[in-house]
């Protein structure tokens, strides 16, 4: 039987209507790095964006969080991510994985407080550190 490549770098992505937070991260070391927050228009990013990201990142998978209601079901915004997942896989043609991002608010700013306190980032950077802890909680729950 073949041995199936297992993807090893990612770009994450905090999926919002009008900001779009990216990530990127190397799954064997673990390690995450907040990128950038792309403009959405229409809930779609400026595509060549994101085909920059992913040459200059040389990834080999995405990773959108799903933003779902506390008791685990979904909301209007969760239809939007799994379709923007979806485009992400079909304009690449690269895996893309959807994670759970319950809390992920209250995460960062509890993250930006220990890197020197959320008030010396700006806001504009605000989705960017949620994509990276997304994906960082990705890595952490995936056993392949």
């Amino acid at each position: 039987m073949p041995d199936i490549k297992q993807p090893l770098r990612f770009l994450g992505f905090d999926f919002g209507e009008k900001r779009i937070g990216v990530a990127t991260g190397q799954k064997t070391l673990g390690t995450t790095q907040a990128l950038c927050v792309l403009k959405a228009e229409n809930n779609q990013p400026d595509w060549q964006q994101v085909e920059a990201l992913i040459k200059e990142w040389q990834v080999e998978a995405f990773v959108v969080g799903l933003p779902l209601n506390m008791d685990g079901t979904e909301q209007p915004v969760t239809q939007m991510a799994k379709k923007f997942a979806k485009r992400l896989h079909g304009r690449f043609g690269l895996p893309s994985f959807t994670h759970d991002e319950r809390l992920s608010t209250a995460e960062v700013r509890e993250y930006l407080f220990e890197l020197g306190g959320y008030k010396k980032i700006k806001d504009s950077d605000f989705d960017a550190y949620a994509a990276e802890l997304i994906l960082k909680s990705y890595f952490e729950s995936s056993t392949d």
